[in-house]
């Protein structure tokens, strides 16, 4: 009777313990055929830019990349809490992982609580996430302003990051990154801040960084969701190593007809040296809703003088 009494508490015990910490398995399927110039050279399973109409997966002209991740969350008490996110890309093509590194997408552990919370290791850069917070197709893959300009000249993740978050104030979010020159083999630590404010119809966002040796980029934006309608509108300059500057503005449309929505994008260069000439890109994008977590879409992308098409299904899990 007494060991049996023991038992119970011990998964007594191992229950409330489990009850406090929980990992999920969560991912991304998305595969359809294209046709992609921007960066062709060749067929190639891992980018799919053959300038061929194929197969796509994890390419420019997907709706996103597939993948599969794990994260966890653990709760220290008094409003403390600790957690992972480790991710990795997967190509449909072939089965192969989209990246050298395994978890390219996403490796890093945090700590949080009323105060905020402290990411560290490689995450999504304060740029991406301004940029993802009112971006209209939702920072797809095809996403017209992040190929244009390259989520304001840093990319969309950063290695070695330490980052941290503000709590929420009313709907205002900061974020503040920053990697050491250390870990860069640079002269100067790289930075990156955004500002996000998003309450009821309104988004909007403000970033700046500035990275190894290129001039202090930034970029402001915001949308604004009448209900059957969303309007978008942002202004960048971005710079890379070389610190040629690409600058310009964005504007477009999103129209919701219960299922299906239809978007129209466009970026206008005011000054581009990264290609040496200035132009106007366009994407059309429609997206028909077969559920909640999974949805058809296809998309037609003008970039740079180059013309890519995709026509995909998309499964979130």
């Amino acid at each position: 009777m007494k060991k049996s009494l023991f038992a119970l508490a011990v998964l007594a015990l191992s229950g409330a313990a489990m009850a406090q910490s929980s990992v999920t398995l969560y991912g991304v399927a998305d595969a359809g055929i294209g046709k992609i110039k921007l960066g062709s050279g060749g067929a190639s399973p891992a980018n799919d830019a053959s300038n061929k109409t194929e197969f796509i997966s994890s390419s420019t002209m997907n709706n996103g990349t597939t993948r599969v991740g794990v994260r966890g969350v653990e709760d220290l008490g008094g409003g403390l809490k600790a957690g992972f996110q480790f991710e990795t890309g997967l190509d449909l093509d072939n089965g192969n992982a989209t990246n050298s590194a395994f978890w390219a997408r996403q490796a890093n552990m945090w700590l949080g609580g009323n105060w905020g919370t402290v990411k560290l290791g490689r995450q999504f850069t304060p740029s991406y996430l301004a940029t993802a917070s009112y971006e209209l197709t939702g920072a797809a893959n095809y996403s017209l302003l992040s190929n244009t300009y390259n989520y304001v000249g840093i990319g969309s993740r950063a290695n070695s990051a330490f980052a941290y978050v503000t709590p929420s104030f009313g709907g205002l979010t900061g974020v503040l990154a920053y990697v050491t020159k250390n870990d860069l083999g640079a002269a100067k630590a790289a930075y990156d801040v955004a500002l996000m404010y998003g309450n009821g119809p309104i988004a909007a966002a403000l970033s700046m960084n500035k990275v190894i040796n290129s001039k202090t980029n930034y970029q402001l934006g915001g949308k604004y969701d009448f209900g059957n309608f969303v309007v978008a509108a942002s202004y960048t300059q971005a710079s890379n190593q070389a610190q040629a500057v690409r600058r310009g503005f964005g504007l477009g449309g999103t129209a919701k007809f219960g299922a299906v929505s239809l978007t129209m994008d466009f970026t206008r260069d005011t000054k581009n040296e990264w290609t040496g000439k200035k132009y106007t890109n366009g994407l059309l994008e429609a997206k028909y809703a077969l559920s909640k977590r999974t949805f058809a879409y296809g998309a037609f992308m003008r970039l740079d003088g180059t013309n890519n098409y995709g026509i995909g299904v998309r499964h979130n899990f």
